[in-house]
């Protein structure tokens, strides 16, 4: 009776183990990931554009919904403060873009589009290689910021949950494959009084390693 009992036990804790690897290995597979990286500010005649890349993936579930014609909105934000000894940080610009990602079945492409502007891809993955290169935001209005200060800015992309169906809403709260976020990245910004049209005029100290960008453009051109 004793050795039927241990190998009972043995037996359970065997799958147990067997189990627990398995939700391993599936969780591995099921992550969605946004990082973003090598951030710049340069100056214009307007006053100062972002460039950033980011490192994005979808999970299953998400890919298989954008492929059954939900849209998916990533929001890109953006953040500009200055320390003071005083009081709080002082915010001195907040910028938000919303980009939506979906697929059209009648012509089997996917598109991206933020406002009025939309673009057309054959693949998913050449959909997210765009997307995942913000390029000419203006986020920086002419004479916000003052030469030789020293501001901290941050930027971070997000899957803005607030823009889908109440339903899928809903299923967000009880599974974390919905929620994709990245950490802001952070970098310290100084303009300069002695920047050129169309030139950088900008000191940029990026907290995150930078990154050799192609010369394909990029959504937010323009904007």
């Amino acid at each position: 009776m004793t050795d039927f009992s241990m190998r009972s036990c043995a037996k359970r804790l065997s799958s147990f183990f067997v189990g627990l690897l398995l939700l391993i290995v599936t969780s591995g597979v099921q992550a969605g990931d946004i990082s973003a990286r090598n951030p710049i500010l340069s100056a214009t005649d307007d006053g100062y554009v972002l460039a950033v890349d980011f490192s994005l993936s979808l999970n299953p579930r998400l890919e298989d919904a954008v492929a059954k014609g939900v849209a998916l909105y990533f929001v890109v934000d953006f953040e500009l403060t200055r320390a003071r000894w005083y009081w709080l940080d002082e915010q001195v610009a907040s910028r938000s873009q919303s980009i939506q990602l979906s697929y059209h079945a009648l012509t089997r492409q996917y598109r991206l589009s933020t406002g009025a502007l939309h673009q057309s891809f054959a693949s998913l993955e050449d959909a997210l290689r765009i997307l995942s290169r913000l390029r000419n935001w203006l986020v920086i209005d002419k004479g916000v910021v003052k030469p030789d200060h020293t501001y901290l800015a941050a930027v971070r992309m997000r899957l803005d949950l607030t823009q889908m169906p109440k339903t899928f809403q809903v299923n967000a709260l009880a599974n974390r494959d919905w929620n994709l976020v990245s950490e802001w990245a952070r970098w310290t910004f100084t303009p300069s009084d002695s920047s050129q049209a169309g030139g950088t005029g900008t000191q940029v100290v990026p907290v995150v390693p930078a990154v050799v960008v192609p010369a394909a453009a990029g959504i937010g051109e323009g904007k």
